[in-house]
């Protein structure tokens, strides 16, 4: 199947597809509210796994609660080899985002998204985004309760630093780093090494950032030199950068997931990484 061209990566004991489906997009615009289809977009859940991909990343903010519920609705009970990761501590009050790593905020997260993704246990739960109001060990030593408990098997972080990543590493195992990464915003790139160093998945959010790195002059060039489109090669980039890269390209719209899925099997030439820097 396409997603399979670009080979796997380790979540810890997990093996996923290097290609995998960011679900942000299957909810309303904006990230808020039920999608305007919400058949079409169970349909979209379906087509991403017909297509290899096997993981999944949604959020419990992304709707808010809505990607989840959705991801259930079309998917469960889940086929064997799915993977699920999940994110808390980045709520949705009104339209806004704002940061809750709070323990107690924590552990209620985690038990809603439980019950909405229907498991008994999250393979993937991420931190999604550290709080300047609370102590970083504080918000990582919650999530590391729920592992103990054996409601959460991983643990992942997102939005992190250097520095808080080697925090958490000295209290848990992470798993994955999710950053804003992308062929035009490469700030993350010394966390992005040490991932490669530790063996720790780097899930790059923003993989086409926002669609300005499709309107690159030379993202164009070398798709034409390949038949391909600006964001295969964007995405093929990512994927030829660093061997833990997982890339979970979002989208509402079957043509661009298919589209998106399609890189996997892109690999660009010396040439090519050299003209696109």
């Amino acid at each position: 199947m396409p997603a399979q061209a670009a080979g796997t990566v380790r979540l810890g004991d997990l093996v996923v597809q290097r290609m995998g489906f960011g679900a942000m997009r299957v909810t309303g615009a904006g990230v808020w509210g039920p999608p305007r289809d919400r058949e079409a977009a169970k349909r979209l859940l379906r087509r991403a796994l017909e297509l290899g991909v096997n993981f999944l990343d949604t959020a419990d903010s992304y709707g808010p609660d809505v990607s989840e519920e959705t991801i259930a609705e079309a998917l469960h009970p889940y086929p064997q080899g799915l993977v699920i990761g999940t994110k808390g501590g980045f709520t949705r009050p009104g339209r806004s985002w704002r940061a809750d790593g709070r323990p107690e905020h924590l552990r209620a997260a985690i038990d809603g998204s439980l019950e909405r993704l229907r498991l008994a246990r999250i393979d993937l739960y991420q931190f999604h985004t550290p709080d300047a109001r609370v102590p970083f060990a504080e918000s990582i030593g919650a999530l590391a309760e729920a592992q103990r408990a054996g409601k959460i098997r991983h643990i992942g972080l997102s939005n992190v630093s250097l520095a808080q990543l080697e925090e958490a590493r000295r209290m848990v195992s992470v798993v994955s780093v999710q950053n804003e990464y992308n062929l035009g915003d490469r700030a993350s790139e010394d966390v992005l090494a040490a991932c490669a160093r530790h063996g720790i998945a780097f899930i790059p959010w923003y993989p086409l950032g926002a669609g300005s790195v499709l309107r690159s002059a030379k993202v164009k060039r070398v798709a034409m030199r390949h038949g391909a489109t600006p964001a295969q090669i964007a995405l093929a980039w990512l994927l030829a950068h660093s061997p833990v890269m997982l890339p979970i390209p979002g989208t509402g719209s079957i043509a661009h997931l298919e589209e998106n899925v399609g890189a996997a099997a892109l690999r660009l030439s010396a040439e090519d990484l050299a003209a696109l820097g």
